[in-house]
């Protein structure tokens, strides 16, 4: 797969996603940042994320080499495989996000990244992971090409504790599938979304979790 082709066809530059990442961050991942930490962002794209966080030290990791041009003043880019962390040391990174990320890998190369994770996450550390829910979004999940592997709000939690994670959360419909639904993208809209037990064309999960104590790499 050319990942330059896919930026420039499936995966377009779109300022609702900038507005949507802001919102998200403000009105939900925030919490669980504080300004000394270590923030990172695997298989950044456009650094919408990334680019929203206030934190000590900012890092983005993508194989798309023009992800770099995207990035703000301070964001470390470093340019390869979300399974490749070595350049980061032990237990480093406070807070970790992978957005749309493992469903376009094999399992075998998930589990590489999640061993990787295991040895950076500070001891308190969060991993949040967001992506497809294939329970809700079969219909449309091999819409994108690249998918490779599939995961239910139920097989990736399996997944994560059997790799040595605690689950501390998991949402189900933590968002619509894309940005290409019926929604509008509106700061307000996005919090009370967020804040309601009714999630309307929820496809997307959310599972945080924080490796397990005993089982570090």
């Amino acid at each position: 797969m050319s990942v330059d082709r896919y930026f420039a066809t499936r995966f377009r530059p779109d300022p609702r996603r900038q507005a949507l990442w802001a919102a998200l961050y403000r009105y939900h991942f925030s919490r669980f940042i504080r300004s000394g930490d270590t923030a990172l962002d695997l298989g950044c794209g456009y650094g919408d994320f990334i680019n929203a966080v206030a934190a000590r030290r900012r890092v983005a990791v993508d194989q798309w080499a023009g992800a770099r041009d995207h990035l703000h003043e301070g964001v470390e880019f470093h340019q390869g495989p979300v399974h490749d962390l070595s350049f980061l040391a032990d237990r480093s990174v406070n807070f970790a996000l992978a957005s749309n990320v493992f469903e376009h890998v094999s399992q075998d190369l998930f589990r590489a990244a999640l061993a990787q994770l295991r040895r950076v996450l500070a001891p308190e550390g969060n991993l949040c992971i967001l992506q497809p829910n294939y329970a809700y979004a079969y219909r449309q999940y091999f819409d994108d090409y690249t998918h490779v592997a599939v995961y239910s709000h139920v097989s990736l939690c399996d997944l994560l504790e059997s790799e040595g994670f605690d689950i501390l959360s998991c949402s189900p419909r933590f968002l619509p599938l894309s940005l290409k639904s019926r929604l509008p993208v509106h700061p307000l809209l996005i919090r009370l979304y967020l804040r309601s037990p009714w999630k309307p064309m929820g496809a997307q999960m959310l599972v945080q979790a924080r490796p397990s104590q005993g089982l570090r790499a």
